[in-house]
């Protein structure tokens, strides 16, 4: 698989086909920051508060919106009117697996209304390239009030101890997304996958995105089989965006930690660019 970890986000951004890598690749270039903040919280008044706090130092604001106990209209704007009023992107972790015609219903309506507000979800490839062509067909159809506006991540790796997301899942993955670039972006993966060989080439254009989980400074893991990284061998490693939750917002001061992180990332991310320029 391509990989054009080595050229700076503007210079992505300004040759990428799909609109919505474009918009996240300005976003980090502008912000300066590569940082994903996890907010694995419980009410709408918490999840709110975290991105109003957070908001002016990260690229994406990532939610697990289904444990959000009070989820509701006002959870809704709140999320749509930070991200305009901080300049961030949201991503749902939603790990959508299910025959495709539920998926769709699960993405666009139901009682969560992801396609309403998050501008990135994710998928696993267990469910095979139905999933994918499910939700390819609802975010780019003329009839999509988003279209244009909305990507979809792959779930290639995990970085849980003992995951099987690896070898021919990760590639399998890796050709579903080939085959649908008008929606997918890129992958959520601990580290670039340009080593992965495909039954595909690559064309001149290819450019998915890493999200990489994981990225803690202060700790190897956690007793529950989560194993981290630090942002700078997460972006040396081939992630352009690095994702972490606990390590930032549960310390005793979540914004300089995220200020930390936004350095770190930041400067990680330049001495890849230049020594790879």
């Amino acid at each position: 698989m391509a990989s054009k970890s080595t050229l700076t986000y503007g210079a992505r951004a300004e040759r990428h086909p799909n609109p919505v890598a474009r918009r996240l690749f300005n976003i980090a270039e502008a912000k300066k920051s590569n940082i994903v903040v996890s907010a694995d919280l419980t009410t709408t008044e918490e999840l709110l508060h975290l991105a109003d706090t957070l908001g002016p130092y990260i690229a994406v604001f990532k939610t697990h919106i289904d444990i959000v106990s009070d989820f509701n209209n006002a959870t809704v704007i709140g999320l749509k009117e930070l991200a305009e009023k901080h300049n961030f992107m949201i991503f749902e972790d939603r790990k959508f697996v299910d025959i495709g015609n539920t998926v769709q219903m699960q993405y666009h309506g139901g009682a969560l209304r992801i396609s309403e507000w998050a501008h990135i979800v994710n998928a696993s490839g267990l469910a095979g390239d139905g999933i994918v062509q499910a939700l390819t067909q609802t975010g780019t159809s003329n009839t999509f009030e988003y279209k244009g506006q909305r990507g979809l991540l792959m779930l290639a790796e995990m970085t849980t101890k003992g995951s099987l997301a690896t070898g021919s899942y990760t590639k399998t993955c890796i050709e579903s997304a080939k085959q649908h670039k008008d929606f997918v972006i890129g992958f959520v993966a601990n580290q670039a996958l340009a080593h992965v060989e495909t039954s595909q080439p690559s064309s001149d254009d290819e450019d998915f995105v890493i999200f990489t989980t994981g990225v803690n400074r202060a700790t190897k893991g956690d007793p529950l089989g989560q194993q981290y990284q630090t942002p700078e061998k997460a972006i040396t490693g081939g992630s352009d965006f690095i994702i972490s939750g606990r390590g930032i917002y549960a310390t005793p001061n979540p914004i300089e930690t995220a200020q930390l992180y936004q350095k770190e990332g930041w400067e990680a991310y330049q001495a890849r660019v230049t020594d790879g320029g």
